[in-house]
């Protein structure tokens, strides 16, 4: 018996659904692949999957080896991968959501009886995964609303760690740039900057301590986040100093906290590129 294999509707096919699983991955951590690296990554996938029809081997070998190729090269592709544990908390979550899109497919499929005929063909699977994907980007398998994390600010030489808060409350902004501020306590502000306290940017808020007022923002040249095995880098972050310890502010709830993050943040880099991986 033969079979009639159309190579560009299946490397299509699996570049879409690719890009659907690597959009969830990355919504699903911290943000950290380009547009560019998002394509990039669905493709090697497309072609890993292709692999074992071009390769003569057994049939177990041949399979296997394009799943590891595929999965492995479009992780790595994508995302800033520097460690073992980075690669496979990324490849938890790609799993999560491939098992979630196979499931969903699947109870279309069997429920839509009239439709199984569209729905098993290329339009017909794509735009099913679409409605996957739709059902899956409100499901956070990552980072919850708050989550803790360990920051490392960077001035002058100096480098002070702190525990962050990422918390979707924080929503800071400096007026002139737009870009998103993290608020950070006295203490750790005086051991980055001592006395040298001039040439600071008026931060409005409107629910921290108080229920408006402003704040001192500085321009930290540079910010790392360790969280959930990924550690990523930022330049040129702003930071408003708090009246008062964090920890201590509305919504910090643990008492190490040092520094809050703005979500923001990851979405401003996400789209400007300029967040990186950090050694």
């Amino acid at each position: 018996m033969h079979y009639e294999l159309y190579v560009d509707s299946l490397f299509i096919i699996n570049f879409v659904m690719n890009l659907y699983l690597l959009i969830l991955v990355d919504r699903s951590t911290i943000r950290a692949a380009s547009p560019g690296r998002l394509a990039a990554g669905a493709a090697v996938g497309a072609a890993g999957y292709l692999l074992p029809f071009f390769w003569t081997a057994s049939g177990i070998l041949k399979l296997v080896a394009g799943i590891c190729v595929g999965t492995a090269g479009m992780l790595c592709v994508t995302f800033p991968v520097r460690s073992l544990r980075m690669f496979l908390k990324l490849l938890e979550r790609l799993l999560l959501y491939s098992f979630g899109m196979g499931g969903i497919l699947l109870f279309l499929i069997r429920s839509l009886k009239p439709a199984r005929e569209v729905l098993t063909g290329a339009l017909g699977i794509l735009g099913a995964g679409g409605i996957a994907f739709l059902i899956l980007r409100r499901f956070r398998f990552g980072l919850k609303t708050k989550d803790l994390c360990t920051a490392t600010l960077c001035r002058n030489g100096i480098r002070v760690k702190a525990v962050g808060l990422m918390d979707s409350g924080n929503s800071l902004m400096e007026p002139i740039s737009g870009k998103p501020v993290c608020v950070v306590g006295k203490s750790l502000f005086e051991r980055l900057w001592g006395e040298d306290t001039g040439g600071f940017r008026v931060i409005p808020y409107h629910s921290i301590g108080k229920k408006r007022g402003i704040m001192r923002g500085y321009l930290l040249p540079e910010l790392e986040l360790d969280t959930e095995g990924m550690r990523l880098k930022f330049k040129d972050v702003y930071i408003a100093v708090s009246d008062e310890e964090v920890s201590r502010t509305d919504g910090a709830e643990v008492e190490s906290v040092e520094i809050i993050i703005n979500p923001g943040l990851f979405e401003k880099n996400h789209k400007t590129g300029a967040v990186e991986a950090a050694d």
